[in-house]
């Protein structure tokens, strides 16, 4: 556990800012941490009140900066907030900003409920904040604001969440952060002349862990079996429903892929957890043949003992979704792709440069591997009729049926889509607002609670629709 931060903080408070990143960039080396440059580009324009957009490599230390931006506001007695996609994420980093900042200074807010909900340091869902700074907007009590996983801006059903708190804080300072942010330019340039305050870009060129891309022709369990070997474990299967991810994980439990020895520690490390759900004998089972199952449809317990025997090296195989992309905190060397695409929920199509880069840089972890491992699955009939191909003789392999492409819920994909994904830039982010009911409620009620008269909510929907209009001429 690293030294608290708020302690660095003198009784009468810092005479500048300039004492405040000094006892910042102290605590910083006290850790044996030494920056990368987009780091200490980044720390220095927040610690000079500039809004940041940081696009920097999955593992290069985006969480410092946040770090950074949170101590700052702290320590000039603001409120600072940070917002994440998923409640797994928000939990996660609520628990490490109250080891640095201590529990009595950090608050959680998520659609399950709050947790000090009056703390200077909030860690909420991005739909907490957006729906905040409609009801509030340049009153909100926000004086600086951490945005993981920026990406969702261009989030077909939730990206208004991400654009709501732009438009609506203006006297808020903004980190906007993510692995792939691509072209921000016009977001940048609206933020800066809406609040009237430098928008700093920030880039991360460099991964402090390389990764190595390769395609698989074989079966899926030759291929794990054969990463395995290789010593390219714990490997993340990625599936992009929770059914084809407990379906993998309980087709894996017939092979041995631990040890005897490797299997007691298993045992040793779930020694008093309870699996008392009907489905936790199900999780044990997967666990002690050192397979993890991770998706959002487990309770969180089950999640967290995932993450945690996964953490501690015990675990070979973890069948998971795609919300790996997201930052879930699964230590892993090597990201294997099922396939390369999906239903977005309207049509089945290839995964988008962004959503494959998201995943995909979770592969190696800094400070245990030197290089990390990205692997897709070829289409199960195309290995199956590459099988047929191998077969020597003639009239066997002319006799043989080949296997023919799923009809439903398939868009092909090759060897050519998958350089295309590593190569291509990530999509450009796209404005996604549009008037609900769920985003006009909030507005009408606090005109309700304000000045009794719901008319005042109509209009600021109307002015915000002016803002949007505004923003992307």
């Amino acid at each position: 556990m690293p030294p608290r931060l708020d302690e660095r903080i003198p009784e009468m408070g810092f005479a500048s800012m300039d004492l405040a990143l000094e006892a910042f960039l102290t605590w910083v080396s006290d850790q044996g941490i030494t920056l990368y440059p987009h780091q200490e580009e980044a720390i220095l324009e927040v610690f000079t009140g500039n809004h940041v957009v940081l696009d920097a490599p999955t593992g290069s230390g985006k969480s410092l900066v946040a770090v950074a931006l949170h101590f700052k506001t702290f320590c000039e007695l603001g409120r600072t907030w940070y917002t994440a996609p998923i409640k797994a994420l928000v939990s996660e980093k609520f628990f490490q900003l109250c080891g640095i900042f201590g529990p009595e200074h950090v608050g959680m807010m998520t659609g399950d409920g709050a947790v000090n909900r009056g703390a200077p340091i909030i860690c909420c869902t991005a739909e907490i904040l957006a729906n905040l700074a409609l009801r509030e907007g340049a009153d909100a009590k926000v004086d600086s604001v951490v945005m993981d996983e920026f990406h969702y801006y261009g989030d077909r059903d939730r990206g208004m969440a991400w654009q709501i708190p732009l438009l609506t804080l203006p006297k808020t300072t903004f980190l906007l952060m993510s692995a792939t942010l691509g072209d921000t330019r016009a977001i940048r340039e609206d933020l800066e002349a809406r609040t009237a305050r430098k928008v700093s870009e920030v880039r991360g060129v460099h991964r402090p862990v390389p990764l190595e891309f390769s395609y698989s022709t074989r079966p899926i369990h030759e291929a794990l079996d054969l990463l395995v070997r290789e010593g390219k474990a714990p490997v993340y299967v990625v599936h992009f429903t929770q059914a084809a991810a407990t379906e993998q994980a309980q087709a894996l439990t017939s092979v041995d892929y631990c040890t005897k020895e490797e299997k007691r520690a298993i045992v040793e490390a779930v020694k008093g957890f309870r699996f008392h759900s009907p489905f936790g004998p199900t999780v044990r089972r997967y666990v002690t043949h050192g397979i993890g199952l991770h998706h959002a449809g487990l309770l969180p317990r089950y999640r967290l003992l995932v993450e945690r025997l996964a953490q501690q090296g015990l675990l070979k195989i973890i069948c998971g979704t795609d919300t790996l992309g997201v930052g879930i905190n699964v230590p892993i060397r090597t990201v294997l792709f099922t396939q390369l695409c999906k239903f977005d929920g309207q049509n089945v199509g290839i995964l988008r440069v962004r959503e494959f880069k998201q995943i995909a840089g979770r592969a190696g972890r800094a400070g245990y591997d030197t290089r990390g491992y990205v692997v897709a699955q070829a289409p199960e009939h195309v290995i199956e009729n590459l099988k047929i191909d191998r077969i020597e003789d003639p009239k066997k392999r002319k006799r043989a049926v080949r296997a023919q492409p799923p009809t439903r819920g398939y868009k092909h994909w090759d060897d050519t889509t998958y350089a295309q994904l590593q190569e291509r830039p990530p999509e450009a982010l796209v404005s996604q607002f549009r008037v609900d009911h769920g985003r006009l409620l909030p507005m009408l009620q606090h005109a309700l609670d304000t000045t009794g008269d719901a008319r005042g909510g109509y209009e600021a929907m109307l002015a915000l629709i002016e803002k949007i209009g505004r923003a992307h001429v």
